[in-house]
């Protein structure tokens, strides 16, 4: 006999929990339709567009997961691909953002050929877990920089490259003050902290005169400011074939996708209690399958790289189990899509604590890390740390698999198996002596 859609009796959970689990999930990550437009508004795309860009594809990454691999998995932009996409794709390697969005685009399609072909799968199991932490904990400390730098509180200096700012001038102060709502509120568990946080700061920003709301109509087309403005024969550079940079930034784009979703897969997974025997999770590939869908429509719909969300499992911690929870998640971003517009009107002073206190969340992945094994320890922190301070994700990913390739050989434990990251690694010199 064929089991229901989403065998909730068999998962031990009823409609209700799942609704509510989802809800809880969705009030934990709905920061991202306001922290997301104000990051790729540093790149120049319309704000209101990258909001409604940002609530359709989470709204259709969540209900196709759900209905896919039924798993309690929200998905939406991701943070730290975000701050990729605007900060080194756009501002540093001076791509206009139709052509990054094109390089997004082709991301995701490879992503989806590697999928179904298992080689996403191998990928996976070739690199070390050490770096999917170190990965993630540098994203982290690259988020909260950007954090710290909007808020004014650290600030630039000729002399020692950054320093404290001027902590009792307005912004660093409202930033303070909403840095202590969010954490109390967090503190506290409450649920939607973040949002609440972003709120009461735009509204004392507004009040004070800190920040200004220009009136503005609702119309379609900023729904529409981003919606098929990807430039894919720019990325692919027809002219001159496929350059260096356009595959640094697919790498980039795959890989930190790849480690959020590892990531987040293992800790929603075992959580929910829905690992198998042996360690391996059931549908893998169809997991796999719908964050590269979810991928191309975000691309299509004007937004940076789509993938799971690790505020997932705020809804499995009430009862959520099924994709019941991931299409209750996908259904409130949609509802969302019809206020996008109005998100340009939060100041990035609401938002930089915002971005601080994700930073600092994803600092947790580093306790994964083995300090006290040199081959664990040297890879991970070279990765974590180059991060933030060269701007640049791929760097720190790059030395992060090189220095763990080296100090393999160099320890004598190179083995046959592990070619793949051996690949990598020469591929990542490769880009060194090309940048050099």
């Amino acid at each position: 006999m064929r089991k229901p859609l989403f065998d909730l009796e068999g998962h031990g959970t009823t409609v209700r929990t799942e609704l509510f689990a989802g809800l809880t999930t969705f009030l934990t990550m709905a920061y991202i339709v306001a922290v997301n437009p104000l990051i790729l508004g540093d790149a120049g795309m319309p704000v209101a567009g990258v909001a409604a860009a940002t609530c359709l594809s989470a709204g259709f990454g969540c209900i196709l997961m759900g209905l896919l691999s039924n798993y309690p998995l929200a998905l939406a932009p991701g943070m730290g691909l975000n701050a990729y996409f605007t900060y080194t794709v756009v501002k540093t390697m001076g791509l206009s953002w139709e052509v990054a969005l094109g390089c997004v685009f082709l991301s995701a399609v490879a992503f989806l050929v590697l999928t179904l072909s298992g080689v996403r799968q191998l990928i996976m199991n070739a690199i070390p877990r050490s770096l999917f932490a170190a990965v993630s904990g540098g994203i982290g400390l690259f988020i909260a920089f950007i954090g710290l730098k909007n808020a004014g509180i650290v600030v630039a200096d000729p002399a020692t490259t950054v320093a404290l700012g001027k902590l009792t001038a307005a912004t660093p102060a409202l930033a303070i003050l909403g840095l202590l709502i969010i954490a109390i509120l967090q503190a506290r568990a409450v649920k939607g902290a973040m949002l609440f946080g972003i709120v009461s700061v735009a509204c004392i920003a507004w009040l004070f005169g800190l920040a200004h709301v220009t009136p503005f109509g609702y119309h379609l087309k900023d729904l529409s400011a981003t919606a098929f403005r990807l430039d894919i024969p720019a990325a692919l550079n027809l002219k001159g074939g496929i350059g260096v940079s356009l595959v640094e930034i697919v790498f980039v784009f795959l890989f930190v996708d790849l480690f959020d979703n590892v990531g987040t897969l293992m800790a929603v997974t075992k959580r929910a209690g829905l690992v198998s025997a042996d360690g391996q999770v059931p549908r893998m590939n169809r997991i796999l399958l719908a964050d590269s869908i979810s991928m191309l429509v975000g691309a299509l719909a004007g937004t940076s790289p789509v993938t799971s969300y690790i505020e997932s499992t705020a809804g499995v911690a009430v009862g959520g189990r099924t994709g019941l929870t991931s299409i209750t998640v996908g259904l409130l971003f949609l509802v969302t899509l019809f206020v996008a517009p109005f998100v340009q009107a939060i100041p990035a002073v609401a938002t930089a604590p915002a971005l601080i206190l994700v930073g600092a969340m994803m600092m947790g992945a580093l306790a994964e890390v083995d300090w006290r094994d040199p081959g664990e320890g040297i890879p991970a922190f070279l990765t974590a740390i180059l991060v933030p301070l060269s701007y640049s994700i791929a760097n720190g990913l790059a030395f992060g698999i090189v220095s763990h390739a080296v100090l393999k050989l160099m320890r004598g434990q190179a083995r046959a198996r592990d070619w793949l990251v051996y690949v990598l690694a020469v591929l990542c010199v490769v880009r060194f002596v090309y940048l050099t």
